[in-house]
């Protein structure tokens, strides 16, 4: 069985088990494609398959840009990680948190953009299991019933709001997941003078040729947009099967319009070839093919760095994170033999809610993107799977 066939196995495997509906695969080494093959359908209910230039939800995926953004502002002086996030929204000044005992104290000191960038800020995601994850659950409520009502919140105004909420622990205490590249958006927006959604463009898609990336589909491209899927196991009367996912999810919307709330860490639509693009401009250091600077490479450097402390690390307690750091909004592979994986130290990248997965290996000079839309995703085996055989097809292309 030749490295190609390995690959189209999983990926039929896993559209054959309902797992997916269709996927987006594209290798390659240091620019030069290795392989690259849509797979099933874009959209099941509507017939439309799979295409190369199908426009996906990135979700976290955002989080790679909003941290390059951040990297463009930095090294021209515009702001620094040491800078307090309360310069530039006054709600995150005098914060306070809640301590092991679920009491209100203030913050030891203030949240730094630089907690933002490594998820150490004590923001967090909605949810249930702690005091700050269901003040966040009320909020995000609160913002979606505006938003159906037609009085949806601005990038800043969003941000403003949350900046109120207490922090589930004081600063630079440990790594937790959460709205850190939402409020990054936030301060870049209001460092840059102007829209987040417009610095991206004219800093990043414009010269990088990404054509298909933004916060919303126009109207001309809705038909290359995919469908978005969630997995039901089979039971004793029904089979597997993949139904098409309702409702919203961190306040984004139908994307068939520019948003009031650019989220940076959730909001972006691409394509793989235009992520594939970012892809080769980072691991070029900051250079597109075309010869265009992004970034000097330094910084490229710095981008890709682990932030965290080792204590810090320790609360990067999810299995897709062993032997990693993070920084940046980037996860770094640090050991490879904790996380085994055949990839080396140094390889970076993050992955979406819906199983968009990027990874640039700066090392062997190796690219590898995986496309899917089901939700829940983030990293799957599967992906995992696909990367490994990914590493033969570098050896043996």
């Amino acid at each position: 069985m030749t490295t190609g066939e390995r690959l189209n196995r999983i990926i039929r495997e896993e559209m054959e088990n309902k797992e997916i509906s269709g996927a987006n695969l594209l290798i390659s080494r240091r620019g030069r494609v290795l392989f690259r093959q849509s797979y099933g359908m874009a959209d099941i209910e509507r017939d439309v398959p799979m295409r190369e230039d199908s426009i996906f939800r990135l979700f976290s995926m955002t989080k790679l840009v909003t941290g390059l953004a951040a990297m463009i502002l930095y090294e021209r002086g515009v702001i620094d990680p040491n800078e307090p996030v309360g310069k530039y929204l006054s709600t995150f000044r005098d914060m306070k948190f809640y301590d092991e005992n679920g009491t209100l104290r203030p913050v030891e000191r203030p949240m730094q953009i630089r907690d933002l960038l490594s998820m150490t800020s004590g923001l967090v995601y909605p949810g249930t299991e702690t005091p700050a994850e269901r003040d966040m659950e009320k909020l995000f409520d609160e913002i979606y019933d505006a938003q159906e009502k037609g009085h949806p919140l601005p990038t800043v105004g969003f941000m403003l709001r949350i900046g109120e909420l207490p922090l589930a622990f004081t600063p630079g205490a440990r790594w937790q997941y959460g709205t850190s590249a939402d409020v990054c958006g936030a301060v870049i927006e209001r460092a840059s003078g102007m829209r987040f959604g417009e610095f991206l463009r004219k800093e990043i898609f414009a010269p990088l040729h990404m054509e298909d990336t933004g916060f919303y589909v126009p109207q001309e491209k809705m038909d290359r947009f995919t469908q978005a899927y969630e997995h039901r196991d089979a039971t004793d009367k029904t089979p597997a099967s993949l139904q098409a996912l309702t409702g919203r999810h961190l306040g984004m919307g139908d994307y068939d319009s520019p948003p009031a709330f650019e989220s940076g860490g959730a909001g972006l639509v691409s394509t793989i070839g235009d992520m594939h693009r970012f892809a080769v401009m980072l691991l070029n250091e900051g250079t597109a093919a075309d010869g265009t600077r992004i970034l000097s490479p330094r910084t490229a450097r710095l981008f890709r760095s682990n932030a965290l402390t080792k204590e810090q690390r320790r609360s990067m307690n999810w299995d897709t994170l062993v032997g990693h750091g993070y920084g940046n909004f980037n996860r770094v592979l640090l050991d490879p033999g904790q996380a085994v994986m055949n990839a080396p130290a140094g390889e970076f990248g993050w992955d979406g809610w819906l199983g968009t997965y990027l990874s640039v290996d700066p090392e062997d000079g190796l690219i590898f993107l995986y496309f899917i839309q089901r939700a829940d995703a983030g990293t799957t085996i599967p992906t995992r799977k696909l990367k490994a055989v990914a590493y033969t097809l570098r050896d043996h292309g």
